[in-house]
């Protein structure tokens, strides 16, 4: 499977519009590719997962694993981040623009740091201070 930023930004978002404060990755809400995307944020920290204690040998791993995918996760401090650079519409419209434009894949730090430069030559261009 591949990562989907697209994706990774609509899970985020809807879990920050809801009143929940965790979420259950099993639930019908979310798919497999959904499941996927959500391992994928856990391992870039955008979502914490309670621990899920496990043997080293594989099966013991392999249940593990598939028990850690079964526990409410949350948004992490680092996640919210994230979503602030990534939620105005526009500054991701720009966004995956300029990643199409140079080459159509990039890292979750450069889509940050993307983001971030759009947002803030926005808010600059609003109140007139240069950030």
């Amino acid at each position: 499977m591949n990562r989907d930023l697209e994706r990774i930004r609509s899970i985020l978002l809807e879990c920050e519009a809801s009143s929940e404060e965790r979420f259950e990755p099993s639930s019908a809400r979310f798919s497999d590719f959904d499941r996927y995307q959500i391992k994928l944020m856990a391992q870039a920290g955008l979502l914490m997962f309670p621990t899920v204690k496990v043997r080293p040998d594989a099966g013991h791993l392999e249940r593990g694993l598939a028990r850690w995918l079964e526990q409410p996760f949350s948004i992490t401090w680092a996640g919210h981040d994230y979503l602030d650079a990534v939620r105005d519409q526009g500054v991701w419209d720009k966004t995956k623009s300029a990643v199409a434009e140079t080459g159509g894949s990039a890292s979750l730090e450069i889509v940050k740091a993307l983001a971030l430069g759009f947002l803030k030559k926005k808010i600059s261009q609003h109140t007139g201070i240069e950030l």
